[in-house]
This record gives structure tokens, C-alpha cells and sequence, in this order.
């Protein structure tokens, strides 16, 4: 985000040349379609699915894989609305971490989980606002039957209620706590499982974890309430053959939570604390920017996750991705009241149109994809 503000801020100061030249002009809407692969389309993009990961309190950061359909709608040189249909990956960092999508490791193919995201993004050049005002995603899980064909020994997911999932959790977190110098952490839940045979089975989990009120060298811990908050991800694995059984482990603690000092153990990132502070530096030299909106909550949105494609026994399911993002159905619009966004004593409002379908999308749409492979592109 750091380099990428000072890119959104040349494109707000040049109004409406900054976006790429309208490809086609919609009836009656009056959408305009844009080339998925422009620069200051693509920046614009980063910056509605940073509001989406930001906005969401469970789950994992959604990188993008390519812009799929990019519309906008223009009131004046002022004022844009843009209608984004992203492709997107999960990758590796859970939401809580608060990390940029780029600084977040991908996940290898049989273990990915894709899907697309509509957002509406709003702009206002003058008072220097970029909100996104609404966003819907619709996620699954990559075809367990195309994995197995590719690569029979690949670890397959499993329900993460098996008990089996839960005693590796449970195992590979005490071999944490054993091996650490001093805090001690409890499981919060599971966030996904898989399990494998090779000289036996093999089970690999990763989970939440929350503080314990105690140090290893007391004789009992209390606990945090339910209601406290996870401050890390552990990553572990438990396998067993005959004689041995092998329990490994990896913890990433969010922003500044971690162990305390010299725990050698965990892998964190140390850097993730200080990103405000060099936006800010960043922000101070690039001139003037865009003003935080004054709203108090974040975007509305929601993120629903499908069945594999062998186990969704719905039949639309197989032939669309359906996400849906409608604030109206008249096809003429309606006004939206942003007066939240504005510290004005008068009411501000914006027009909102259905959300477009693929017809008529630019010929430059869906853009080139990061990872390529059919098997997590939407179709």
C-alpha cells in the first residue's frame, strides 16, 4: 500500500484522464467500460480489495488473480463510481494479521481456494475519498477429483471436526508451549485441515490461537474469556508409523502480538507493526491525500464459501460463480445517501446502478491472471 497510494494520488489529481479511455458506453446506465489490464484500473482494484480484507474478522486475505470486469459510472469530472469484478486467490495470512495482500505468501495449487469478488468502489477527486461502499464474494475450494488426478499423494482436506484434526492441533500447540520461553497459548478453533499417507498417516492443521494469563513456569494457567481476541496462526503436523510419531510447528503472531523476547521458536513478522507509520512518512512527502472516510464502520459486505464442485449438488452452482451485488434493481438508478462520508451539514448523495453482467464488458476483459490454471479461474 505504500507505493501504491502515491499511484492513486496521481490518478485522483488528474481526474477523470487518469482512468483508462472508455471502451463502450452502456444504454441506459451509462457504464463505461474499462481495459482490465491499465495501470491506474489495476491500482484502483488493489485498493477496494485492501477494504475488503480489512472490513472482513474471519478467514483468510484475498489476493487478486486478475480483474475480470471493470465498469464506471461518472458524475462530472469530479465523481466516479466503479463497478469492480475481481478474480481472486486465498492465500496464506489470516484475516487478523491486517497484511497487505502482496506481502502474503500464495498457496500451492491443492490447496487453494479461488473465487470472485464485486465491489463498488467510490471516488471523489476533489475531497480525496476512495470508500468502497459494498462488496459480495463467493469462494470455493479447488476440485479435490482434478487435484487427485494431477497428484494422487497430495494431502486432501478434511472436516476440521475430526477428532483426528483436533488432537494434532492440540499436540503440535503443546510442543509450542514446551519449546517456548515464556508465554503460553491455547487454542481458539481450527481454520483448516488436510490429511496424507506416507509411511503412515499424516494430518496437517492450522488454527487460531489466543494468550494464557500464566508463564510455563507456573503450576497452572488461566485461560483468557471466549471473548478475547486470537493474537496468532499456528501452522502444525502430526504423523505417526509404527514406532515414532513426528509433530512439527510454526506460529505468526498479528501486528505487535508475540512471544515474549528471545522466543526462538515463532516466526514473526516484526515489520507488520511499524506499515502505518511509513504510510504516514510516505503520505507527508507525496503532498496532500486522500482523506480516511468519516464513517465509523466499514463497508458492507459478505463472503460465502461453496462445496467442492463434486460435492455441490446444485446444478447452477456448476455452470455460474453466483455473486451477487445489487443495491437497486431500477435500471435507472436511485441516490444513495453518503452524507457519513462528508463532515457537511447538508445531505450528500451518489447514483447507483445494478450491478453490470458480463455483456458488453470491455474486449480487454478479464485481464491476464497471475496464476493462470483453469482449475481457479471462475468460469
Amino acid at each position: 500500500m505504500g507505493l501504491l497510494l502515491p499511484l492513486v494520488l496521481c490518478a485522483l489529481a488528474v481526474g477523470s484522464g487518469a482512468t483508462s479511455s472508455p471502451q463502450q458506453v452502456l444504454n441506459p446506465s451509462h457504464l463505461l467500460s474499462h481495459d482490465c489490464n491499465n495501470s491506474y484500473v489495476l491500482s484502483f482494484a488493489d485498493i477496494t480489495l485492501e477494504h475488503i480484507n480489512k472490513d472482513r474478522k474471519d478467514g483468510y486475505v484475498l489476493s487478486l488473480n486478475r480483474a475480470s470486469d471493470v465498469r464506471e459510472y461518472r458524475e462530472g469530472a469530479k465523481i466516479s463510481t466503479y463497478y469492480f469484478t475481481l478474480d481472486v486467490l486465498e492465500t496464506g495470512c489470516h484475516v487478523l494479521s491486517k497484511k497487505p495482500w502482496k506481502k502474503c505468501e500464495g498457496r500451492l495449487l491443492h490447496e487453494s481456494v479461488y473465487g470472485q469478488c464485486k465491489s463498488l468502489l467510490y471516488i471523489h477527486r476533489t475531497a480525496r475519498i476512495l470508500y468502497t461502499l459494498s462488496y459480495n464474494c463467493t469462494l470455493r475450494p479447488v476440485s479435490r477429483r482434478r487435484i487427485q488426478q494431477l497428484c494422487p499423494e497430495c494431502p486432501s482436506p478434511i472436516d476440521v471436526s475430526d477428532p483426528k484434526v483436533l488432537e494434532a492441533a492440540t499436540e503440535s500447540l503443546a510442543k509450542y508451549n514446551r519449546e517456548s520461553t515464556l508465554k503460553q497459548y491455547s487454542l481458539v478453533k481450527v481454520t483448516r485441515a488436510s490429511s496424507q499417507w506416507a509411511f503412515g498417516p499424516s494430518y496437517f492443521v492450522e488454527y487460531l490461537i489466543k494468550e494464557a494469563r500464566c508463564t510455563k513456569f507456573q503450576f497452572s494457567c488461566i485461560f483468557q474469556s471466549p471473548a478475547s481476541e486470537p493474537v496468532g496462526l499456528c501452522k502444525g503436523s502430526l504423523s505417526r508409523n509404527r514406532i515414532k510419531t513426528f509433530v512439527s510447528v510454526t506460529c505468526n503472531f498479528f501486528e505487535s502480538q508475540g512471544p515474549a523476547f528471545g522466543d526462538e521458536n515463532s516466526a514473526v513478522d516484526q515489520g507488520s507493526a511499524h506499515l502505518p507509520k511509513v504510510e504516514d512518512s510516505q503520505q507527508k512527502k507525496a503532498g496532500p491525500t486522500y482523506a480516511p472516510p468519516i464513517a465509523t464502520t466499514g463497508p458492507k459486505g459478505s463472503v460465502q464459501y461453496l462445496p467442492d464442485l463434486d460435492d455441490d449438488k446444485s446444478q447452477s452452482s456448476r455452470e455460474s460463480f453466483p455473486v451477487h451485488l445489487d443495491l437497486t434493481t431500477n435500471p435507472q438508478g436511485e441516490d444513495l445517501d453518503i452524507s457519513f462520508l462528508f463532515s457537511v451539514p447538508w445531505r450528500e448523495t451518489m447514483m447507483v446502478l445494478p450491478f453490470p453482467s458480463k455483456e458488453h464488458r470491455s474486449a480487454e476483459c478479464p485481464g491476464p491472471a497471475k496464476e493462470p490454471n483453469p482449475l481457479v479461474l471462475p468460469p
